[in-house]
């Protein structure tokens, strides 16, 4: 499907130099000393001197911690603000269970689950505007959410009646990509356009700690850094791609590869929503004003399964998921909420009958979803038609027809 480009008509900004001069100072900043996840349980748990900094501005326990860098960002944050983040994570995380529980009821071919990563994709999603282009993977549930993605139309392709659900030009959401890292190159590319369009928008590219290791990734770092491209590189290292952990495929903080191509990179608490939100409002200010492309790593934890066709209890243990599960990114924000007297038992009952509705609808609408046309594989294969799809079409309707007998069965 062709994407048009929706950006803004409204003149860029002069850049304020070349892609890595400006603000690369900020990917080595420190957020909070001592705030780096939970090791593998196969490795010691001492805080090391060479350690990355974490950008963080919500602690585990709730607790509110000031960043000289990055409170600007979120400073402007309400109680009803800090709410909205909180039913955001709520009820994507409502959503992706129930996702996966009709997958377990065969109504889903696959699911892959983003529990645990609510804080990252919400953070950054409510950081974004609407004139903004996003380019997720197969697992931004909730950055669909914050786009305006109705989410049963997340599921048509896993329940395999349709080839995406939307139209990526209705939110400027791209449809969901499988292809491992590709997706990087397709807003690498939309976000030079935006650029030669003159147009102050900006482009976020979602990928995995694993699509990392790509080919794709690294050519499309390469071609952001050299045409200065207005995207931010969105980096969710949930710890394990598949079963392979993270230090099978770098010797260095990934965040720290984006020095070799001339921009700067930032690692953030993934599990803190406030980090995440302001992160990413700051690359994205980078690239509007002209500054370039951004890498930010969002440092967080896949709780659950990579996919329910994975069973983690084969290659990572209890002791882990447990340690994470105390970083939880909602269970986090509650105790802020709570200590702070922004939001009382009224509303987290309020949030649970909306929770509880949310599901039912998710459930009624898979169910009710037609199955597809035989043929509509055939159709959109290219914009002007092919001698070779009438071929097929016409060989694969000769086949449906062998089954019919003399009794129309």
């Amino acid at each position: 499907m062709t994407v048009e480009s929706s950006a803004a008509r409204k003149p860029r900004r002069s850049a304020a130099g070349k892609a890595g001069t400006t603000g690369s100072k900020t990917g080595t900043t420190a957020g909070t000393a001592g705030a780096t996840g939970a090791k593998r349980t196969t490795r010691s748990t001492a805080k090391k001197s060479t350690d990355p900094e974490l950008v963080q501005l919500l602690t585990p326990e709730g607790k509110r911690v000031e960043n000289a860098v990055y409170d600007s960002y979120v400073a402007g944050i309400t109680p009803e603000d800090l709410r909205g983040l909180y039913r955001d994570m709520v009820l994507t995380r409502r959503f992706d269970a129930e996702a996966t529980a009709l997958q377990r009821q065969g109504e889903l071919g696959l699911w892959a689950s983003l529990l645990g990563q609510e804080a990252a994709q919400i953070g950054s999603g409510r950081a974004t505007r609407e004139d903004d282009y996003v380019f997720p993977t197969y697992r931004e549930h909730g950055v669909a959410w914050c786009r305006g993605v109705d989410p049963t139309n997340l599921l048509g392709m896993f329940r395999g009646v349709n080839n995406g659900g939307w139209d990526p030009n209705s939110n400027n959401f791209h449809l969901y990509t499988i292809v491992i890292g590709s997706q990087t190159l397709h807003a690498t590319g939309y976000a030079m356009g935006v650029a030669k369009d003159g147009a102050d928008s900006a482009v976020v590219a979602y990928f995995g700690d694993g699509a990392s290791s790509q080919g794709d990734v690294a050519e499309s770092f390469t071609f952001a850094a050299v045409y200065n491209a207005p995207v931010v590189f969105f980096c969710q290292n949930n710890q394990w791609a598949i079963s392979e952990p993270t230090e099978r495929q770098t010797r260095v903080p990934l965040y720290q590869r984006a020095q070799g191509y001339g921009f700067p990179g930032v690692r953030v608490d993934g599990n803190d929503v406030l980090a995440c939100l302001a992160v990413t409002k700051w690359a994205l200010e980078r690239a509007r004003n002209g500054e370039g492309p951004t890498l930010v790593e969002a440092f967080t934890y896949r709780m659950g399964a990579h996919t329910t066709s994975d069973d983690p209890t084969r290659y990572r243990g209890d002791e882990e998921r447990l340690a994470w599960e105390a970083k939880d990114p909602i269970l986090r924000l509650r105790r802020y909420l709570e200590a702070s007297n922004h939001a009382d038992e009224g509303f987290f009952a309020e949030l649970e009958s909306e929770s509880e509705a949310l599901g039912k609808r998710v459930r009624e609408a898979v169910r009710a979803m037609p199955d597809p046309d035989h043929f509509a594989i055939f159709e959109n294969a290219y914009a002007d038609g092919h001698a070779l799809v009438d071929e097929e079409r016409a060989q694969f309707a000769a086949y449906q027809a062998s089954f019919a007998d003399e009794g129309g069965h």
